[in-house]
């Protein structure tokens, strides 16, 4: 059996994406399309799994996703993200998403979420993630709620599996 990797701070993680929102990735009303969030979202959270897993990660859920507020065309998008735990295989990473008021040189929060990632190799198999270091009172305050979360989250896991288990195979018609 191989030695567990080394653990790293939650620095080593952090990811920023910016993007700027064109009409093409807003609704009617110039809004920004949820789902188009949620894509820029798993990206951002995505950079900051593969720099803490130095592997390749696969969104497993994105939970409690909160749209705070709307976010308009020309408007600059900044995410920022980083590995709030490791657990075994996986990683929980917050994201989180402001738009940058270039005059003002403010960032408005628009919206947060908690993406669970696996770490796979080249051939497609598990592997283990090193753990992660908190640096501050707010990352150690994440990690810990992490924990939390991922207590939560268990026992409905679980009763999904059992779920999709006892599906007959026509389930769908």
């Amino acid at each position: 059996m191989s030695e567990s990797p080394t653990a790293r701070p939650v620095s080593a993680s952090q990811s920023e994406r910016a993007e700027i929102i064109f009409p093409g990735d807003a609704n009617p009303l110039g809004n920004l399309f949820g789902g188009r969030l949620m894509q820029f979202i798993d990206l951002c959270g995505a950079m900051a799994a593969s720099r803490h897993s130095r592997a390749i990660p696969i969104t497993v859920s994105m939970d409690h996703l909160d749209f705070v507020a709307p976010v308009k065309v020309g408007d600059i998008l900044i995410l920022k993200a980083s590995v709030n735990r490791a657990f075994n295989t996986s990683m929980e990473v917050g994201v989180k998403a402001m738009v940058e008021n270039i005059e003002a040189q403010t960032l408005h929060h628009v919206a947060s979420a908690y993406l669970t990632f696996i770490a796979l190799d080249r051939s497609g198999q598990r592997v283990q993630v090193p753990q992660i270091i908190p640096e501050t009172e707010h990352q150690l305050r994440r990690y810990e709620d992490a924990g939390r979360r991922r207590e939560m989250r268990h026992p409905e896991v679980l009763r999904k599996k059992e779920s999709r288990a006892s599906l007959a195979p026509e389930w769908h018609v």
